[in-house]
Formats: C-alpha cells, sequence, structure tokens
C-alpha cells in the first residue's frame, strides 16, 4: 500500500507539472495571438477573460464528473482535454471563435485544477504528512518550464499553431502515461451525487478568505511588479522582467521547499508566518523607489504567499465529506481573487497610485494572516471510497 501512495504521488505530481506546462506555454503566445488575429488591446483583454470566466463557472461541476466516473479517468479525461486546448486558440479565425476557444480552454483549466488538487488531497492525507505545497511547487516548475520553451520558439520565429501542436501532444502522452497510477477513488454506495452547480459550502468559507487574500496579492504582483519596477523606481526593460523572474522563481522555491516548513510548524503558524512575511514584502514595495528595493520586496512577497494556497486546498478539502467539493469551493475563491486582482489593481492605482495601491494589497495579506486559525487541522470527515482506494474497480 505504501508503494502504491508513492506512485500515486508521483503521478499527481506529473499532472500539476503537465498543468502548469500548458498554461505557460501559452502565456508566451499571446502576443503572436494578439498580431496574428490584429486584436486591439481591448479584444484582446476580453478574449484573456474568458478563460478565468469559464474556470470559475465550471469548477463546481468537478465533483459531479468525479462522483461519476471516478477520481483517475476524470482527472485524466480533463488533463487530456487541457491538452489538447492548448492549440486551439491558435487555429481561431478571428475574435469571436477566439472567445468560444478561450471558454472551452478555461473550464477545461478550471475542472481539472479540481480534481488534481482532490487527488493531491487524498494522497496527502493517507500519506499523513504534507505534500501539497511540494505538488503546487511542481505546477510552477511546470509553468516556467513551458514558458522557458515558449520564449525560445518566440524568439526563433516559431509559428505558435506549430509550438503549441507539438508541444500538446508531448504533454499528452507524458500526462497519460504518468497519470495511470492516481488513485481510483469512487464514492459509497448509495451517497448522494452531487448538485451540478453549487455555491461554496459554509464549512469553506473561511479557509477561502485566507486562500483569496495570498492570491489577490499574487495575482496583483504578477500582473503589476514589472510595470511598477518601471513606472515608479525608473528601472529598464529588462530590469522589470527580471523582477518578475524572481517573483515566480521566489514562489516556485518556496513550493518545492514548503512541505518541510508545514511539517515543522503546523498549518496555522506557516499561513501566520507567510501572511506576515508577504505583508513586510509588499510594505517595502510600497516604500520602494529603487529597483532592488522594489525587486527585493516583490521576491519577500512571493516567499511568503506561496504557501498559503496549497494549505487552503488541503484544509478546504478536510472539511468536506468529499474532497472534491471542498476543494472546489476553496478554488472558487482563489480564481475569483485571480480574476479580479489585476483589474482591481489597476483601478485603485488609476484614482490614487501604485505605491498607494500596494500599500492597501499589504492590508489583504495581513488580513490573511490574522485569519490563519481557520486552517487549524481538524478530524479529517471519512473519505469516500477510501476503504477501495488503491483498488481498480468501485469500492
Amino acid at each position: 500500500m505504501r508503494t502504491d501512495l508513492q506512485r500515486a504521488r508521483i503521478a499527481v505530481a506529473a499532472v500539476f507539472a503537465v498543468h502548469g506546462a500548458v498554461a505557460g506555454s501559452m502565456a508566451t503566445r499571446i502576443p503572436w495571438l494578439q498580431d496574428h488575429l490584429g486584436l486591439s488591446p481591448a479584444a484582446l483583454g476580453f478574449a484573456l477573460f474568458c478563460p478565468a470566466l469559464a474556470a470559475f463557472v465550471a469548477m463546481p461541476m468537478a465533483a459531479r464528473l468525479t462522483h461519476r466516473y471516478g477520481g483517475r479517468s476524470t482527472t485524466r479525461i480533463l488533463l487530456v482535454l487541457w491538452c489538447a486546448a492548448l492549440p486551439l486558440p491558435s487555429l481561431a479565425p478571428g475574435f469571436g471563435w477566439l472567445c468560444v476557444i478561450f471558454l472551452l480552454y478555461g473550464a477545461a483549466a478550471g475542472m481539472c485544477d479540481v480534481t488534481m488538487n482532490a487527488q493531491g488531497v487524498i494522497v496527502e492525507r493517507r500519506l499523513e504528512r504534507p505534500i501539497m505545497s511540494g505538488l503546487h511547487g511542481m505546477w510552477s516548475v511546470g509553468c516556467l518550464a513551458g514558458a522557458g520553451v515558449g520564449t525560445v520558439a518566440a524568439q526563433l520565429g516559431v509559428d505558435a499553431r506549430l509550438h503549441h501542436g507539438v508541444t500538446a501532444l508531448v504533454l499528452l502522452v507524458f500526462g497519460v502515461v504518468l497519470s495511470r497510477t492516481l488513485l481510483d477513488t469512487w464514492p459509497e454506495p448509495g451517497e448522494k451525487t452531487p448538485p451540478r452547480f453549487t455555491v461554496p459550502p459554509r464549512t469553506v468559507l473561511a479557509i477561502g478568505a485566507v486562500g483569496f487574500c495570498a492570491t489577490f496579492a499574487e495575482g496583483a504582483s504578477q500582473s503589476w511588479a514589472a510595470v511598477y519596477v518601471k513606472n515608479v523606481t525608473g528601472g529598464g526593460e529588462g530590469v522589470a522582467a527580471a523582477c518578475y523572474a524572481l517573483f515566480s522563481l521566489s514562489m516556485a522555491a518556496a513550493r518545492l521547499s514548503g512541505d518541510s516548513i508545514v511539517r515543522r510548524l503546523g498549518p496555522v503558524t506557516a499561513v501566520r508566518a507567510g501572511g506576515l512575511l508577504a505583508t513586510a514584502g509588499t510594505v517595502l514595495v510600497a516604500i520602494a523607489r529603487t529597483p532592488f528595493l522594489a525587486i527585493t520586496g516583490f521576491v519577500l512577497l512571493g516567499l511568503g504567499v506561496a504557501v498559503i494556497a496549497p494549505l487552503a486546498f488541503t484544509a478546504g478539502g478536510n472539511a468536506t465529506p468529499e474532497p472534491g467539493q471542498g476543494v472546489a469551493g476553496i478554488a472558487t475563491f482563489t480564481y475569483l481573487s485571480s480574476l479580479i486582482a489585476p483589474a482591481v489593481t489597476g483601478w485603485i492605482a488609476h484614482a490614487t497610485s501604485l505605491p498607494a495601491t500596494f500599500g492597501l494589497i499589504a492590508a489583504v495579506t495581513l488580513t490573511g494572516a490574522l485569519l490563519a486559525g481557520a486552517l487549524r487541522p481538524r478530524t479529517a470527515p471519512h473519505v469516500p471510497g477510501t476503504a477501495g482506494l488503491l483498488r481498480s474497480g468501485r469500492s
């Protein structure tokens, strides 16, 4: 059984990495899409809003799919759909089709996100030690790898249709092969079928608020870090780009090493310490007027928020009888946060200034730290199908 659980851990880590690689591959070719279709900034912004909107709407449906088809099959099918969706935007003949395709792309991304996090929660529970931070670290590694390949392809002038077609095929094969050893979880006989769409249960509201605070700061930093360094501190284009890269690397490094920190400190202390570190980093950003101080602040912010979202997913999955329902609830909060963070940051900055805006974001991260007690471990509810978790058929 222990060997099977280790194989399942490797499998779910591979799913996280593939999911991140698809996201990173797409991000690097957005300029190609804009040029290829002749999109204005406003049109491109609307198109890029579609994936997050579709993911937000579709994620609550993932628990129902898992209930009907089992955890392993559902995760593998959704991962295949997510990989297959990668080349579709580059094949869009116009703006309208691009929006429709991005809606499908986002729905596959969001539902796969829910099921793979639910798998991670179950494996972590069975292993009886933290692994979620490392799994999210693998997502960051995959994202950085996909972005690296995409950067090279863009620099060489490779057509995005060719780049994404080959990348999708490679990632699809990699994901299908390595995901074979995911845990095959099924509901207990007679268990009530989850509704097609449901709001997050009350048991995860406070946990979701913690995740919301962390992903809001993360989303704002991802969108505005380079702009801040360039416009507020006077850094050049290369320095601004380096700020975003270092922010992303700090999050990846913290997540990969986060499980050992959580084992030592426990989830509540880890989240509280991370929130306070993120708050200190955000305050440093708000007062920074040189590139070095701003970059240092963004790195501290990235280190601080890195483990909070993974721990929120774990706590949410453990707060409901069906892990997928709790994970879907947390994912709803985090996707909503990442959806609105860039725009809200821009609106506040327009009304005030970027330094003042990041001063307000420091209050958001501090709020997350103060709410850390919501992640206090509780007696884990019965996991549907755990009696037959490692069998190939239904429990």
